[in-house]
């Protein structure tokens, strides 16, 4: 409903404030009133200030159906979404999205989550292409073997990736990853800070490139305070039973007095464990895991955790998005992040 002008008694409608009508009160052009909403980088900082001032005060909100129609742009970006595994305390990915959706919206673009097919991982991505529904993607899934990325190189789609090319040398896209391997020697050194000197790693599969890197982190640490890894690390899959059966198996052989794993799924299955033994976690035995999730700040002792910068990464996302989207260059191929951690009880 079109508001009222309580000068004319309620009456007359008030029409909604223009962009001839900034420029007017702002006392600039009209391709200046443009370039404050769509590249704002162009403009003075004072002149930017104070044109977004005057929009503030007109309450202006740029029609931006009509400016797609004209640069045949949706102000979307595509995003595969899958929902958790079962049996894992892994949200990481909804606390990424959360992120990614305010960096895009606060330089115009919105995110569009769309479906994943598992026989069939790029067909989501074909059917955009093919609507011209989306402006870019961002890329989740960048473990090896993943098709994704190399089609849409292939196709020319511009896209950034969460992860880097693990298995492509060769690879030119833009990527922003977290240092996992550093998050790692965080969490390592912290245990060897306490007077452990046994502290087993439970990780994932030899296929997997991430928990390769992950794993990494712990070895060198361990070496470089000259302390023996032999029979302390177990690979498994990334589920809270697995990380049970895991650490039973490693507290029966190798008498670890911590642990480091590779996802804070894998440390709520060695926390089970504890709990079945009548073991107290960060008193009898210390435990790490990694994506500070919400089950680890919850948990009734609280989870020690490696803790991504995961808003870090969707600003830096979109900052590459944003370089693709207007064809400038990109200043750096591969941002890889440091991320921190979380130190509580279990530790």
């Amino acid at each position: 409903m079109a508001r009222s002008d309580q000068r004319n008694g309620g009456q007359l409608p008030v029409t909604p404030p223009t962009l001839a009508d900034v420029a007017e009160r702002a006392g600039v052009s009209r391709q200046t009133v443009s370039n404050a909403v769509n590249n704002p980088d162009l403009l003075r900082p004072d002149t930017l200030e104070r044109v977004r001032q005057t929009i503030a005060e007109l309450g202006y909100s740029p029609n931006r159906a009509a400016r797609n129609l004209r640069t045949r742009t949706s102000s979307l970006i595509g995003l595969r979404f899958a929902p958790a595994q079962e049996g894992t305390a892994n949200a990481a990915m909804d606390r990424f999205v959360h992120s990614l959706v305010e960096a895009s919206e606060e330089v115009g673009y919105h995110v569009l989550l769309f479906p994943g097919d598992d026989e069939d991982p790029v067909v989501g991505y074909d059917n955009l292409l093919r609507s011209t529904a989306v402006d870019a993607f961002v890329v989740t899934d960048t473990y090896l073997g993943n098709p994704q990325a190399a089609w849409l190189s292939q196709q020319r789609a511009p896209f950034v990736a969460f992860g880097r090319p693990w298995d492509d040398d060769e690879a030119r896209h833009p990527w922003v990853d977290v240092d996992g391997a550093a998050g790692i020697r965080l969490a390592t050194q912290h245990l060897i800070d306490r007077g452990h000197t046994r502290i087993a790693w439970i990780g994932w599969r030899k296929d997997s490139p991430i928990g390769e890197d992950r794993r990494s982190g712990w070895t060198q640490t361990m070496h470089d305070n000259g302390l023996s890894t032999t029979g302390l690390a177990s690979r498994v899959e990334d589920v809270v039973h697995s990380g049970a059966e895991a650490a039973a198996v490693l507290l029966d052989s190798a008498r670890p007095t911590a642990f480091v794993c590779a996802s804070d799924t894998l440390a709520m299955g060695v926390l089970h464990t504890l709990w079945i033994r009548q073991l107290a976690p960060g008193t009898d035995v210390a435990v790490v895991g990694f994506d500070d999730s919400q089950v680890a700040q919850v948990f009734p002792v609280g989870l020690t955790s490696v803790r991504q910068p995961l808003e870090d990464v969707a600003v830096e996302i979109v900052k590459a998005l944003r370089a693709l989207l207007s064809h400038q260059p990109v200043t750096e191929r591969g941002v890889l992040l440091e991320p921190t951690l979380a130190i509580r009880e279990s530790s």
